[in-house]
């Protein structure tokens, strides 16, 4: 019987594992490969940005209402089908012949991504027990930045030797290793109630309220773009009311209302990742443009905060299951904003090796915030809610992610303008990636609160 455990225990962490490195790979390593896509087909720079932004506004619409579902009718059938989905369309943009087939793939296949990202944690919450769990998504985690690490420096390799394409072929094979791992290996793990009835006007909502809130966003500097956001803010308050009086809600308001450590440990997982995830877009423009590297250079440099994290993160997941989480991810905030803080101070003569250390710090700090705070997320809900929780988690770490890339976007845009960067323009991209790193310092200050407020979540 132990053994039984131990085996689905592994199988389960081997599935989880591959899943958790598959979309973000896709994510850093597809940015290497969007020179070549643009070439091929003549493609401006706002259509090559929609290239990684449908993906990844797709994901953020589907991923609490696939979270629901898993809860519903079982999270490695939702999981199976994600994998299944992900890889048909890994390999359909590999052989995409125009923009616009690409384009519509790529929205299809942040399908698949919701599916994987939204359950592959509450796969491993479901077998590994409270003791264990932390070491255990700690390895997940770990598994996640391992993807963003090697993306660009296999990406790279894939574009430059197989063409573009190869990347997504590559995702594709991975996509099946997963998918008859889990065939194979995982069975009788879920928790399906069958009973609930699934919120399909509250996920229409839902997903409305994201696009108009992301959109306007994006254009926030003119009309349509404060219209939109309106209307986000209108939607989202008709969610919350609506999903209040829902019988089955998809987002069960009752989770942040009445536990402290759910709610705070979100919010905290938003502002972290609001603050961090621009850091590698703008140190790479600081790195080719202000300091003259070539990109392979830039890529080796900026792999050192993933590589940290993907070190780092089983250790402090595992720590987890013996420390508070707000402990150890208070600590990594902390940690994280005085990095912040230092790269406020970056010139054009700024060594290098100022650049990396704090890179290098900067991942620890955040190893120390993401296991922990998983750990806290996941251990804070019982275990008929482990799907949504899980897909509510991921939602707050990609719709941060969103936020950080239009922050950077925005003071960029307000300080530099749109005019191309020459050397006649590089002041004005330093006092940019200043004001950048300042906000970030203010928003994981701030985020210290937010994770010291969720109190323990062990008595």
């Amino acid at each position: 019987m132990q053994n039984s455990k131990k085996s689905l225990q592994t199988a389960t962490l081997i599935v989880a594992t591959l899943g958790a490195f598959l979309t973000p790979f896709m994510g850093s390593s597809i940015n290497v490969a969007l020179p070549a896509i643009a070439k091929e087909f003549s493609m401006n720079a706002l259509l090559l940005s929609w290239i990684p932004t449908s993906y990844l506004l797709s994901s953020a619409v589907f991923l609490l209402p696939f979270g629901k579902l898993s809860d519903i009718y079982g999270k490695r059938r939702i999981f199976k089908w994600g994998i299944i989905i992900y890889t048909i369309f890994s390999f359909l943009t590999g052989i995409a012949n125009s923009s616009k087939l690409l384009l519509i793939f790529r929205l299809l296949h942040g399908i698949g991504g919701a599916m994987i990202f939204g359950t592959s944690v509450a796969l491993v919450t479901s077998v590994f027990g409270a003791g264990e769990r932390g070491r255990a998504l700690g390895i997940t985690t770990a598994s996640t930045y391992i993807g963003l690490s090697a993306g660009p420096f296999i990406g790279g390799i894939l574009t430059q030797h197989t063409g573009w394409r190869s990347i997504f072929f590559f995702n594709a094979l991975l996509g099946l290793v997963t998918l008859s791992v889990l065939l194979w290996k995982l069975k009788g793990i879920e928790v399906e109630t069958g009973k609930e009835r699934f919120d399909m006007k509250g996920s229409i909502i839902y997903g409305t309220f994201i696009i108009s809130f992301m959109l306007g966003f994006s254009y926030v500097s003119k009309m349509v773009g404060i219209l939109l956001i309106t209307l986000s803010a209108f939607l989202f308050l008709i969610f919350l009311k609506l999903e209040e009086r829902e019988e089955n809600p998809m987002l069960n308001i009752g989770l942040f209302k009445n536990n402290r450590a759910f709610s705070f440990s979100n919010l905290a997982t938003f502002i972290h990742y609001s603050a961090s995830y621009s850091a590698g877009f703008l140190l790479s423009l600081y790195l080719q443009f202000i300091k003259g590297l070539d990109a392979r250079t830039a890529g080796l440099i900026l792999m050192a905060r993933p590589v940290m994290m993907a070190i780092f993160s089983p250790f402090t997941g595992r720590a987890s299951d013996k420390i508070e989480p707000r402990i150890l991810a208070s600590s990594g905030m902390g940690l994280t904003a005085f990095c912040f803080f230092l790269f406020i101070f970056l010139k054009e003569g700024t060594s290098i090796y100022f650049v990396l250390f704090n890179l290098l710090f900067h991942g620890i700090g955040f190893a120390l915030f993401a296991s922990p705070n998983t750990n806290a997320v996941m251990s804070s809900v019982e275990k008929k809610n482990y799907g949504i929780a899980s897909a509510t988690l991921a939602t707050m770490r990609l719709t941060g992610q969103m936020f950080s890339m239009g922050i950077a976007t925005l003071v960029i845009s307000a300080i530099a303008g749109r005019e191309k960067i020459t050397s006649a323009t590089l002041h004005l991209l330093m006092k940019s990636i200043k004001i950048s790193m300042g906000i970030s310092t203010v928003l994981c200050t701030a985020g210290i609160f937010a994770s010291l407020a969720r109190g323990n979540i062990r008595e």
